[in-house]
C-alpha cells in the first residue's frame, strides 16, 4: 500500500513480493498486506541458512537420545535419535527451531544423511564395546524419502558403518507415506528387504488409511504425544489411544506411546496393554555418554514400570 509500505515502485513491488510468498507459505489461495515484520522474518530465515551451512562444514551438529521403555520390565528396547544443533553463538538449538528453514531451502538432504550416519556410527561402536545396545530409530523427513540416492544411502551407510540392519529403525509420518501410497510401498519393501525396521510416528494425526496400513510392511506405531497428554482426562483420547493400541496388537505391530510424562498416563497404558514409551517419566533425551550409562545400568526403569 502506498505510501505506507515505501515511497517508490522498487521499493513498493519488493514488499509486495514479499507478501506475496507469506501467502504461499500459508497454503496459498489467500492474500496477506505486507508488514515490516515480514522483512525481519526473510533476514532471520536468510541468516539460519548461512549459518547452517556452516555447521553442516564445521561439524555443529550433534545427536541425544530418548530411551524407549518396555512397560512390562522397565528395560531399554530402543532409542529415538534426536538433532541439536550446538551454535556457537546462540548455543544449543532444537530441531523447531532450524529444521524448517533447512527443508525450505533444502539442506535438510545433508543434514538427514548426517544424522543417520551418526546415529549408525554411534550405535555400532556400542555394539563393540560390548553394551547392550538397542535398535536406534532416526526420524526421515519427506523432502528425503522421495530424494534421489535415498536407498542407496540407506545401504551405503550400514556398509560403511558396520551396523547390523535390525538396529536401525526409520520413522516416517503417515503424510509422507500416503503422498504417493505406491512409491511408498515399494520403497518401504526395498527398506523391509535390507532388514531395517519401521516404524510409522505420530500415528493418528495424519490419514490413518487402514487399507494402506495393511498393505505397508511396518514394525512399530508410534502414537503422537498430543493424544497421550490427556488420556486420563479427556474420554476422545483415550477412545483413540486404546483403538490405536489394540489395531497394533491385532497387526501383530509394535506399539511406542510418545510424550509418557506421569504415573497416570503409564498407568492407562499398560491397562491397554500397549508394549512400550518415551517420555520425560523415563528420561529427557540424552548426549550418548549420558546414553551409555543408562544402557550399562540395565533395568533402570524397573521401579517406575512397577
Amino acid at each position: 500500500v502506498y505510501p505506507d509500505d515505501g515511497d517508490n515502485v522498487e521499493t513498493i513491488m519488493q514488499n509486495a513480493d514479499t507478501a506475496m510468498y507469506h501467502a504461499k507459505e500459508k497454503g496459498r489461495n489467500t492474500y496477506q498486506f505486507f508488514t515490516s515484520e515480514m522483512n525481519t522474518d526473510a533476514v532471520r530465515r536468510q541468516q539460519i541458512e548461512s549459518n547452517l551451512r556452516r555447521a553442516l562444514k564445521q561439524g555443529e551438529f550433534i545427536l541425544h537420545y530418548q530411551p524407549q521403555v518396555d512397560f512390562a520390565c522397565g528395560e531399554i528396547i530402543g532409542a529415538e535419535a534426536l538433532v541439536r544443533w550446538q551454535d556457537p553463538n546462540l548455543g544449543l538449538l532444537y530441531p523447531n527451531q532450524f529444521v524448517p528453514v533447512a527443508e525450505e531451502c533444502g539442506l535438510i538432504v545433508p543434514i538427514g544423511r548426517w544424522v543417520l550416519t551418526e546415529a549408525c556410527r554411534q550405535t555400532q561402536s556400542w555394539l563393540e564395546l560390548g553394551l547392550p545396545a538397542v535398535p536406534v530409530s532416526v526420524n526421515v523427513s519427506a523432502i528425503e524419502f522421495r530424494s534421489k540416492g535415498f536407498l542407496d544411502g540407506i545401504a551405503q551407510t550400514l556398509k560403511e558403518t558396520g551396523l547390523p540392519a535390525n538396529f536401525l529403525e526409520l520413522e516416517l509420518t503417515e503424510s509422507i507415506l500416503m503422498h504417493d501410497a505406491e512409491f511408498s510401498t515399494v520403497t518401504l519393501e526395498t527398506l523391509k528387504g535390507m532388514g531395517v525396521k519401521l516404524a510409522i510416528d505420530d500415528f493418528g494425526t495424519g490419514y490413518s488409511s487402514l487399507s494402506y496400513l495393511k498393505r505397508f510392511p511396518i514394525d512399530t506405531l508410534k502414537i503422537d504425544q498430543s493424544f497421550v497428554r490427556d488420556i486420563t482426562t479427556d474420554a476422545n483420547d483415550a477412545t483413540i489411544v486404546s483403538a490405536v493400541i489394540g489395531m497394533g496388537i491385532n497387526l501383530k505391530q509394535r506399539v511406542i506411546a510418545e510424550g509418557v510424562e506421569t504415573q497416570a498416563q503409564l498407568a492407562f497404558l499398560k491397562s491397554r496393554k500397549c508394549e512400550g514409551g518415551q517420555g520425560y517419566l523415563f528420561s529427557h533425551p540424552l548426549a550418548a555418554n549420558r546414553f551409555a550409562n543408562l544402557l550399562v545400568a540395565g533395568s533402570e526403569f524397573r521401579k517406575v514400570c512397577a
